[in-house]
């Protein structure tokens, strides 16, 4: 049996799955996404390491971690001269979500700021991405620092970092 709410915009009920609490009150997709379509993604691994989500926003656990992203077996065709490059950008799916606030102070300097003006990952669609440092590469792991995925997140998309590309363009 699924429970259901009354959405705060078009005051129709909906499953809580068809909708995201924002700043305490339920928004159904179709008011939050004016009846925009879900896309269909598929991962293509996961993130293997010992960080957690904190109080807020916050991590707990050293960032500073080697993690393991796990490619499925299938993935490793696509890897291709990929332990040539330093820096990797991993595009993953932020699967710990919370209550979404439309503004709220950043951690990073305390400004007060919206959504979109943040790095959090509590976002309407929850994909976050990280630039990370490639150390090495095993069959189908990569081995990566910097990254800043919980343990269990769902790799969408790998993509050569920005540093990388800067370096090749000088």
């Amino acid at each position: 049996m699924s429970r259901s709410r009354k959405c705060n915009s078009c005051n129709e009920q909906k499953a809580i799955q068809e909708g995201r609490i924002v700043n305490g009150k339920f928004l159904c997709n179709s008011c939050l996404f004016e009846g925009g379509q879900p896309l269909c993604f598929y991962p293509i691994g996961k993130i293997h390491n010992s960080l957690k989500r904190g109080r807020s926003f916050h991590l707990k656990g050293d960032r500073g971690q080697v993690s393991e992203v796990k490619l499925f077996k299938s993935q490793k065709p696509f890897l291709y001269k990929l332990e040539d490059e330093k820096h990797i950008t991993i595009v993953y799916y932020a699967h710990d979500q919370q209550e979404i606030s439309t503004t709220f102070r950043r951690g990073l300097d305390g400004k007060k700021v919206g959504v979109y003006a943040s790095r959090t990952p509590f976002r309407l669609n929850p994909i976050s991405i990280t630039e990370c440092k490639l150390v090495k590469v095993e069959g189908t792991s990569l081995f990566v620092r910097g990254l800043d995925a919980i343990n269990g997140s769902l790799v969408l998309d790998i993509k050569l970092g920005r540093k990388a590309i800067e370096k090749v363009r000088k």
